[in-house]
């Protein structure tokens, strides 16, 4: 299963034991945030989900099915489970560099 909401893919995967569970913004479970207007991809239900790093990555356990949210994208529902959180990169031929598509 793929999610995805503007920039950002929730996708099925396994949660590492190594993965450290990251504190929650004062907004909720932040998945991504804005660079230059401080929208963000939010799961307001703080006791619907939570949030985990390991090596740079992210991951998602979600407990009951919640709502993703964002300012500018329409709500995407995700189901119970764990999942691995990722931002779309875009190829710059001429740079000849990955990067982050920035929304």
């Amino acid at each position: 299963m793929l999610i995805q909401q503007g920039d950002v893919l929730v996708f099925v995967s396994s949660i590492p034991a190594s993965a450290k569970v990251k504190k929650n913004h004062a907004r909720g479970v932040v998945l991504a945030e804005g660079e230059t207007t401080g929208h963000a991809h939010v799961i307001t239900g703080v006791d619907d989900a939570i949030l985990f790093e390991d090596d740079g990555a992210m991951y998602l356990r979600v407990l009951k099915e919640t709502v993703l949210t964002h300012e500018e994208h329409k709500p995407v529902t995700i189901p119970a489970g764990d999942y691995s959180v990722s931002i779309v990169k875009e190829y710059d031929h001429f740079a000849e560099e990955a990067r982050n598509v920035q929304d």
